[in-house]
């Protein structure tokens, strides 16, 4: 077993095919389509040059301006912060530089797919992330209500909490038609996938993920509903997400969003760093040796104050130099909120419906802390009891998740003291560092009475609340009951011959615009659906052997309900 509580996925026979993130709203081949031959698509030489406005560097901004870059046309990234957005790989002052942290995506399952081949288009390596009870993780602690149970496998865990893992699993089925769903997402068969979620989409749109817990014979228990909220599956404990549609709880658990993750050696980070700097070898119009840096003289141009319409129905880019610069296309990668506060907008630029979509997006709030230590003392046995000094513990007390990162028995180690979402987030935005470090030590002391922790830590601490970073307000988008329609919306946006001709040319992506949102594979995604947006706007096409999103999205359109 992976997870504190199963999902029926792990139930699923081992010769299936391998499952990936492309379903069931819009069952594309994302990961097909570019592992295809014959490339993404081309323009016509005439428009080899262009420049073309993306503005957000994040994994979603960078890719969309990578496979410009191929097509022959001139990105023009703008960044506010960073290249890398929430792959953000930050190190410890005065520690070995090799000692890092990840404050945002830090493991990713294989059903990441599209993400994969960026993975390994640049050269970088996966380990399995030591998620509660994964195989990669020694041991796991269960703390609930002041009373702890120390567990290598699940079976090691009292009865109750097996009990909870099978009323999931029931839940999952009676509910979801789960096996269905997952079996026509290995097969990838399009009409079985969009049979079954048409039918869960227009019976659930309105219902909670708690509700739905409630409304499942399986879940008549208030303790099993509690110890599921508390403990979770696969990476912990959900009750934070309970208040949101379980449309987003499904895509995870149909697509093994939460299961089996890995990490990436030496920071996620370096997937759109590397992205930035890579010289592709099938590149058009630009010279061999061309890369994103090259093209910016190595830094992207900075934060973007103002949006606006201007004549011949052209985006018009202010920044934060007062530089101002006219493109034909912009593709917008940064947080839906930024266009509501922090970039003056024209409300010329979107149609009011996108408008309402956006204010209406629900963000998530999450907060990490991480300690360097010494050495990863958590592997020495108790010698009273025989098990690890300290493991991967699950609580309901402050620190929610505490996670063991070490590359060695022998080398420095990371401590993420806690990794928590929404309420229990916002419980740590008034404190310091140095005053969150405090809590969670006493926190989990009381968990392990005998283990000196703080004897170990050799650097100050780091962390993150993403809900209290200027260019981000938020962690993640989640929908929340009765938002199907407004994210139908803002992913169907690269469709621009839908739009009105005065609307057309600013292409949203990023994760939020996704409906994987908190998943870089949802990044990934929607700047492939904005690549194809921009090269149909500029006179190009795909390969005949190759169609891409755009050219499909009729046969495979999400889900339309009704909006009267």
């Amino acid at each position: 077993m992976t997870s504190t509580v199963p999902n029926a996925v792990q139930h699923t026979e081992a010769a299936a095919p391998p499952i990936t993130m492309f379903g069931p709203d819009f069952p594309y081949a994302y990961d097909d389509f570019l592992a295809h031959p014959a490339g993404l698509g081309q323009i016509p030489a005439t428009e080899h040059g262009q420049e073309i406005a993306v503005i957000g560097g994040g994994l979603s901004g960078i890719i969309a301006a990578y496979e410009l870059m191929k097509m022959g046309l001139k990105p023009v990234v703008y960044e506010a912060d960073q290249i890398g957005g929430r792959l953000r790989t930050v190190g410890f002052d005065g520690c070995d530089g090799d000692l890092t942290a990840e404050m945002g995506a830090m493991r990713f399952p294989p059903s990441s797919t599209a993400l994969q081949h960026y993975i390994d288009l640049v050269g970088l390596r996966t380990q399995p992330f030591p998620n509660p009870l994964s195989p990669a993780t020694p041991s796991t602690v269960v703390d609930l209500k002041g009373e702890s149970h120390y567990a290598e496998t699940i079976d090691d865990l009292p009865q109750v909490y097996r009990d909870v893992a099978e009323a999931w699993s029931a839940c999952l089925e009676e509910g979801a038609d789960f096996s269905d769903m997952n079996r026509a997402l290995r097969e990838r068969d399009v009409p079985r996938i969009r049979e079954i979620w048409s039918q869960l989409v227009e019976r659930l749109d309105n219902q909670t993920f708690y509700g739905f817990l409630c409304d499942s014979e399986a879940f008549t228990s208030f303790r099993h509903r509690e110890i599921f909220g508390q403990v979770g599956f696969g990476t912990g404990g959900w009750d934070t997400d309970f208040p949101n549609s379980i449309l987003e709880i499904l895509r995870v658990v149909y697509t093994e969003a939460d299961d089996h993750h890995r990490g990436i050696v030496g920071g996620s980070q370096q997937l759109p760093l590397r992205l930035w700097d890579r010289e592709p070898q099938k590149i058009v119009h630009w010279p061999l040796g061309t890369s994103l840096s090259s093209l910016h003289g190595g830094e992207p141009r900075g934060a973007v104050t103002r949006l606006t319409r201007t004549a011949g129905n052209r985006i018009t880019v202010t920044d934060a130099t007062g530089d101002i610069r006219t493109f034909r296309a912009a593709v917008f990668t940064g947080q839906s909120w930024l266009l509501l506060s922090k970039i003056d907008c024209d409300d010329a630029l979107f149609p009011i419906d996108h408008w309402t979509a956006m204010e209406r997006t629900h963000y998530m709030e999450s907060s990490k802390l991480f300690v360097p230590v010494d050495r990863p003392f958590w592997l020495d046995k108790d010698e009273t009891t025989g098990r690890d000094t300290m493991s991967m513990t699950l609580t309901d007390r402050m620190t929610r998740g505490t996670y063991l990162l070490d590359d060695g028995p022998d080398k420095p180690a990371v401590i993420c003291l806690s990794y928590t979402w929404c309420d229990d987030s916002l419980k740590w935005l008034p404190l310091s560092p140095k005053e969150r470090m405090e809590v969670m030590l006493k926190s989990l002391g009381e968990i392990y009475p005998n283990v000196d922790i703080r004897s170990h830590i050799i650097g100050n601490p780091v962390t993150v609340s993403w809900e209290n970073e200027p260019w981000f307000m938020g962690a993640f988008k989640a929908n929340l009951p009765g938002h199907y329609r407004y994210q139908r919306r803002l992913f169907t946006h690269f469709m621009q011959d839908r739009l009105p001709e005065d609307k057309r040319g600013i292409f949203l992506a990023g994760d939020d615009i996704s409906w994987t949102a908190g998943w870089a594979e949802g990044a990934v995604q929607t700047a492939l659906n904005a690549v194809w947006g921009v090269m149909h706007q500029f006179g190009g096409a795909t390969d005949a052997t190759n169609p891409g999103p755009g050219d499909v999205f009729d046969e495979i359109a999400p889900v339309e309900l009704p909006e009267d």
